[in-house]
């Protein structure tokens, strides 16, 4: 795949956000497709990882997508194969360490600023998608954030 492909990916990734999908959909959404798993389905799959797990503000969702690709990508199937699952880890380890450089944290709560869990988890209600909304919210950048660390993942597998 050339870079300009995976470049498009992740531009579809923010359009996915920017339409209204969540954080983890819409970078798995954007990279379902490449082990077999359909759009939809990958929405579905990833619909509950939105707003940091339920909107309970833990794991930003954008990097719960990172942990869910790479477990598409280079996951275990065997429950014995301690070295694959290994493996697995080492890569969510070194994708999540470049994407809490990138970003300041891996948390949502702490990347939105709110301050003490019960404030972040005051709510299970989906926010509306205003003009307001993405004015203030930092979650696109997140989203292109997350989704290029993957992409850059892809490409050096290739090299």
């Amino acid at each position: 795949m050339t870079d300009e492909k995976l470049d498009e990916r992740v531009n579809r990734a923010v359009d996915n956000f920017m339409a209204g999908y969540g954080c983890c959909q819409s970078v798995v959404a954007a990279f379902s497709d490449l082990y077999g798993l359909d759009e939809t389905m990958a929405k579905r799959i990833a619909a509950g990882f939105g707003g940091g797990v339920g909107r309970l503000r833990m794991m930003c969702g954008a990097v719960t997508g990172i942990v869910m690709l790479v477990g598409l990508d280079c996951g275990q199937i065997e429950g014995s194969d301690r070295e694959g699952k290994s493996a697995c880890y080492k890569v969510v380890q070194d994708l999540l360490a470049k994407s809490k450089e990138e970003n300041g944290s891996l948390i949502c709560a702490e990347i939105l600023g709110i301050k003490g869990y019960e404030k972040a988890a005051s709510s299970y209600v989906a926010s509306a998608r205003t003009a307001e909304y993405y004015k203030t919210r930092p979650c696109a950048a997140k989203v292109e954030s997350a989704a290029r660390i993957f992409a850059n993942y892809l490409k050096t597998k290739r090299l």
